[in-house]
């Protein structure tokens, strides 16, 4: 058992939109990634996905409104809700991500995005 250093874990990547694991909790991973533009529309039909924001600003698109979401703050969004993350201005927004490891990255959508491999870091 060790503590976890965000910040230097951080350090150790650039690439963006691609969530790399820095725990595991019973059978939830937890993710920091690097995020900058528009992601993409998904849903995830059978797990709740949670975003902490730890630099910059995260706007959490749903179809019906935008969720502003600041650093130190979080928003958890149901399973089954269609959302599509995204930054402004290009803004590189840092997130930590709480989710089943049975979560598909993009739900059942796969496009360029999509990553079935994660780094552990």
């Amino acid at each position: 058992m060790e503590a976890i250093n965000i910040k230097e874990k951080l350090s150790k990547f650039d690439k963006q939109w691609h969530p790399h694991r820095i725990a595991m909790v019973d059978d939830n991973q937890i993710y920091l990634a690097k995020l900058i533009g528009d992601f993409v529309w998904h849903k995830h039909d059978h797990e709740d996905e949670l975003f902490q924001v730890i630099k910059g600003t995260l706007y959490m698109k749903f179809r019906d409104k935008t969720v502003t979401v600041h650093p130190g703050e979080l928003i958890v969004v149901p399973k089954g809700v269609e959302h599509c993350p995204s930054t402004k201005d290009n803004e590189e927004v840092h997130v930590l991500l709480f989710e089943k490891a049975s979560t598909k990255h993009t739900g059942e959508l796969v496009n360029e995005r999509t990553v079935s491999q994660y780094i552990d870091i």
